[in-house]
């Protein structure tokens, strides 16, 4: 028999290599969702079912002796590829009584490096029908794939990977299989081709428990691919019956809202394909035991259409905020967020408030902190940086309150004392405003002269916790002075070029989204542009929420978004391209 065996064939007549299975089908008499319904149909999905045999070892030592592949789309087979490898070892007796293959078969094989390259090739990962890779016990096949092409310098596709192990264990009962083994699943789906620990056989046998098992998900309403990577048990009749609530929504971008019976919003979301993703609620895929008793409650669904991304996520804050739906996190946990401010009293000190709103124009602050403890690090860099008093009592004229240990380690001046121990204490506080205020570079150099000294004096844990100290702060005035910067600027344009080729142009008004619009490819967008501006309001006022804020400024800042249009006297210096003409957006 020859060294090497290549088998790459593109079957004339597509052979089926089973029944077909109804998640290959449209849907009959309104039982099962239909194949379009949600996510990338199974239909359209090509599969590449892939086994590897090996010379043992570990995959890092990449010891494959033999690959085997069949490549599968609609339930039928449209090519298969075999070789044998020269794994550079030789093959332990062991592995030769228990798969066949001996060294004299891989005398003359392709070494593992041609071998890789030539199923990749095969596969086609990166064609665009973006094939799924599948194996039996993944870990292992794959494991063995990507330690190769890290070994030989190949570039891995990194495709969507199946194990029809995992699968077998969601779908399959325990009182039907006594094992997810192999050769235990392709009896139990009459496989035409057993297991023989030969590389295309097992292939093989693995595509016939991969559609026997697509077969069973899709009695069950899982029909394209996102449901059955999520697949986790059947889904309740119950909550199949609710797919009506999906009938007429729109197949587009934005927002959609969960209704009880009573009018009760229950739950916000957004998706770029509003009916589709409602429809998911209502199969096996979803899985959140919360949504579940959500949709028993559910009597209604509205979608509200919007004309980009930006907006949708925006619009799902504010509607959070606004309804409080039951089964949003949000509601539950209403979003606020730590800041650093001043008090407002004789002798003002730090203190950390928490709220979901930007702070008054008027008041001192910098944030938003991520969270307590990071707040907690910039308010220590402050007081370790000016000499602003740490105590919590309110200090008044007829206060009588005696200083502390801070006043003896001169870290405070003890305004709490009457005399001349409180002069020079609005002084402090004007340093502290400063700071706050965006000038904080000074304190980073102080920080960073006691971080090198106690680096000097080994002691590491200290000069670690000075760093933290310096970041927090730094992050805390940079974000703020962001937040004060857009929120100062009555009307800010600019535009993004979306995936088909026209401009998603929006407006923003004191860092509040404003309004959107799309300009097609291929036109002038000067009359999208002039109709966003004709439509937005005239007292927009200023934001609330400071996660609107800050989407805005990620949108901004995305390094891709040019901007159009910005008031008078006003600049935009973060990461932003070049300023353009709105005549000038449909040439580039």
């Amino acid at each position: 028999m020859p060294a090497r065996v290549l088998e790459l064939s593109v079957f004339a007549d597509k052979v089926p290599i089973m029944s077909p299975s109804p998640a290959f089908e449209s849907k009959a008499n309104g039982a099962a969702l239909t194949i379009s319904d949600i996510g990338k149909p199974l239909a359209h999905t090509t599969f590449v079912i892939v086994d590897l045999e090996t010379a043992g070892g570990k995959p890092v030592d990449a010891g494959i002796t033999e690959i085997g592949a069949v490549k599968v789309r609609g339930g039928e087979v449209i090519g298969e590829f075999r070789t044998f490898c020269s794994p550079g070892v030789p093959i332990p007796a062991f592995i030769s009584v228990l798969t066949g293959i001996t060294d004299h078969h891989v005398a003359d094989a392709p070494n593992v490096a041609s071998a890789v390259r030539e199923f990749l090739a095969f596969a086609n990962f990166e064609s665009g029908d973006q094939p799924v890779l599948v194996a039996h016990n993944a870990p292992f096949d794959v494991g063995f794939l990507k330690s190769a092409c890290a070994k030989f310098d190949i570039e891995w596709p990194k495709p969507p990977v199946l194990d029809t192990v995992i699968l077998a264990r969601k779908i399959l009962r325990k009182d039907e299989v006594r094992n997810r083994k192999l050769s235990t699943l392709a009896q139990f789906f009459r496989a035409p081709v057993s297991p023989t620990h030969r590389a295309l056989d097992d292939a093989r046998a693995t595509t016939s428990v991969l559609h026997g098992l697509i077969e069973r998900v899709g009695n069950l309403g899982v029909q394209d691919l996102e449901g059955l990577q999520t697949y986790n048990g059947p889904a309740t009749e119950k909550r199949r019956r609710k797919r009506y609530l999906a009938d007429g929504l729109p197949e587009l971008p934005g927002v959609y809202i969960f209704y009880d019976g009573n009018n009760r919003p229950l739950y916000v979301g957004t998706s770029t394909n509003i009916r589709k993703r409602v429809m998911s609620y209502f199969t096996a895929a979803e899985t959140r035991s919360r949504m579940t008793a959500m949709i028993e409650l559910a009597q209604r669904v509205d979608a509200h259409v919007c004309s980009t991304k930006l907006e949708a996520a925006i619009r799902e804050l504010r509607m959070i905020n606004e309804l409080r739906p039951t089964y949003n996190f949000r509601s539950r946990n209403p979003e606020k967020t730590t800041w650093l401010t001043m008090t407002n009293e004789r002798f003002p000190r730090l203190s950390l408030s928490r709220q979901s709103h930007l702070p008054d124009s008027e008041r001192i602050a910098i944030g938003p902190f991520p969270n307590g403890s990071s707040a907690e690090l910039a308010m220590n860099a402050m007081h370790q940086a000016t000499e602003l008093r740490q105590c919590k009592e309110r200090i008044t004229s007829k206060s009588s309150i005696s200083p502390c240990v801070l006043f003896e380690m001169k870290r405070c001046i003890a305004p709490c004392l009457t005399g001349a121990e409180t002069v020079g204490y609005e002084d402090i506080v004007l340093e502290a405003s400063s700071i706050l205020n965006g000038n904080s570079s000074e304190v980073s150099r102080k920080l960073m002269e006691k971080i090198v000294t106690l680096v000097k004096e080994e002691k590491f844990e200290d000069a670690a916790l000075v760093r933290d100290r310096m970041h927090a702060l730094e992050d805390g005035v940079h974000r703020s002075s962001r937040l004060r910067e857009i929120t100062s600027i009555p009307l800010v344009i600019a535009a993004q070029a979306n995936a088909l080729g026209g401009w998603e142009i929006h407006a923003i008004s004191h860092g509040r989204f404003a309004g959107a619009i799309v300009a097609p490819p291929g036109q002038d967008p000067k009359p999208y542009l002039l109709k966003l501006k004709g439509s937005l309001a005239s007292d927009l006022g200023l934001p609330t929420l400071v996660s609107e804020v800050e989407l805005v400024l990620k949108w901004l800042g995305d390094g891709v978004t040019r901007l159009v249009e910005i008031t008078d006297g006003h600049t935009w210096a973060h990461p932003i391209a070049a300023r353009v003409r709105a005549n000038e957006l449909v040439c580039s």
